[in-house]
């Protein structure tokens, strides 16, 4: 990174009221300027840059790093006189030589606005000073463009000699903006990317501010996930709202809705974990034909087993007691005392399921026996 030290010159005199550059000539002088200081300070943090006017010949600001103080002195011009390129470039030489770091390279930026009225051998003699002096020169030439092109060249020419490129001028016509046209200029581009006093470099913030470029690549993420969440809720509403309202599934007669809300019902069901049981079924009659009869038997339905069953039934296999009996800790199966205490429980066991199926058959028995006719 080059260390430098800039002055920039910025034309305040009556000219900058012109409103051919939106808003006025010299309030797109000031975003321009706000965009060099900004550069020149990003490109090492030791560069300083000082501000004064052509018009009134003032230097609002001593060479500083600190862009906000250049910015305030800057938003406090206002047009005023005549521009004096010549002089305005003699005050600015003079401050940089007042620089507090001798190791620095000076550079001036001037705009220019309005016409020239120094003659070509005056300017001739400011350029071969400066180039003496070693401080290159940068010109904005706008507004007044056409009639101080040749003026301008040979300035610039003369500074930077044969073989010179420190110095550039660009040109602006009337039309685009002024911060866009410097953008790509080798004004922005500084000493280390410039190849040719004619050659155009453009300027990046995000490869000169890496911090910047990872704010706007996370502001810009947040954005687009924000808008998908947003998008999201305004798709989640409007599918609420044409959704039919489906009838409650455990009060619903089937046979007043139709194919599809059956199938929404089915799949409101499924999600819900509602058992199809709960649903009541509409009882459908079949109107039976001329001499045909209809019976209906009921199904015989199983009646659950007593405790009492499954007691027994546990009891009748001594398979499962002898496993039962091994398994348990401190328990014998082989003993007296076991065996005798397992054939009572097997007996009363058997006794009481006789006795339930003995029950049983005489009732069945007696629900067979046909009943005597009277006659």
């Amino acid at each position: 990174m080059v260390l430098e030290s800039t002055v920039i010159c910025v034309d305040n005199s009556e000219y900058m009221r012109n409103g051919d550059f939106l808003p006025t000539r010299l309030l797109a002088q000031q975003d321009a300027v706000n965009m060099v200081c900004s550069s020149k300070t990003r490109a090492n943090p030791e560069n300083t840059v000082g501000l004064m006017t052509t018009g009134t010949l003032k230097v609002l600001s001593t060479l500083t790093s600190e862009v906000g103080k250049v910015m305030s002195c800057l938003h406090r011009i206002e047009p005023d006189g005549e521009s004096n390129f010549v002089t305005a470039i003699k005050i600015a030489q003079l401050a940089l030589k007042h620089r507090q770091s001798k190791n620095h390279k000076t550079r001036i930026v001037v705009f220019v606005g309005s016409p020239i009225t120094s003659d070509n051998k005056d300017l001739q003699r400011l350029a071969k000073k400066l180039r003496k002096e070693k401080v290159n020169v940068d010109v904005v030439n706008f507004g007044e463009s056409e009639e101080n092109a040749e003026k301008l060249a040979g300035f610039i020419n003369t500074l930077n000699g044969k073989d010179g490129t420190g110095s550039n001028i660009v040109t602006v016509s009337v039309g685009p903006n002024l911060s866009d046209a410097l953008m790509r200029s080798p004004i922005m581009a500084g000493d280390g990317d410039i190849g040719g006093s004619g050659g155009g470099a453009g300027f990046d913030y995000m490869d000169q501010d890496p911090e910047l470029a990872l704010a706007l690549r996370v502001s810009l993420e947040e954005q687009r996930q924000r808008q998908e969440e947003e998008n999201k809720t305004e798709e989640g509403g409007a599918s609420e709202t044409t959704t039919p309202q489906l009838p409650d599934p455990s009060n619903v007669d089937l046979s007043q809705l139709s194919e599809e809300e059956q199938i929404a019902l089915a799949m409101q069901m499924s999600l819900a974990g509602v058992d199809d049981d709960e649903v009541s079924t509409p009882k459908t009659t079949a109107t039976p034909s001329e001499g045909a009869s209809t019976t209906t038997a009921a199904a015989p339905i199983a009646e659950p087993m007593s405790a009492d069953d499954v007691m027994a039934d546990v009891m009748a296999d001594p398979e499962f007691l002898q496993q039962v009996l091994t398994d348990l800790p401190g328990v014998d199966p082989s003993s007296d005392a076991v065996k005798s205490v397992m054939g009572n429980i097997q007996k009363g066991s058997k006794n009481k399921k006789d006795d339930k199926d003995s029950g049983e058959g005489s009732g069945e028995s007696a629900a067979k026996k046909p009943r005597k006719d009277n006659n």
